[in-house]
């Protein structure tokens, strides 16, 4: 159930995508992501593969290291609070950013515990 909840932000974010794969499409073009469609192609298997690795708890390494590199990447590309006006828009940015620094966080500890677990 914990790896479920943790997990959410990216199987949901999947799943919707997929749903309406035009404005995932749109979203990597806004981000000026060459190859649109193969890049939100590639978000969504990243999403939902390394969800379902931390779900299923078989290679929970795997998904992990795979959806905090994503989020990493995707923080650094999309929360850049350093480029940020001051004001609303940099805090805005800044405490994105470091929600998915607890989410990368969350990650390790789901490796830890699994990895402890199967001792």
């Amino acid at each position: 159930m914990a790896s479920a909840l943790l997990t959410a932000p990216f199987w949901l974010s999947g799943l919707f995508k997929l749903v309406d794969f035009k404005a995932a499409k749109a979203e990597t073009q806004a981000m000026n992501l060459r190859q649109p469609a193969l890049s939100a192609a590639a978000v969504i298997l990243i999403q939902l593969i390394g969800s379902g690795l931390v779900i299923s708890g078989r290679w929970v390494w795997i998904g992990a290291a795979v959806l905090a590199a994503f989020t990493l990447a995707a923080s650094l590309v999309g929360h850049a609070f350093w480029n940020a006006p001051d004001g609303a828009d940099r805090t805005h940015h800044l405490n994105a950013f470091l929600a998915n620094l607890g989410l990368v966080g969350g990650l390790a500890l789901a490796v830890v515990i699994a990895e402890s677990s199967a001792l």
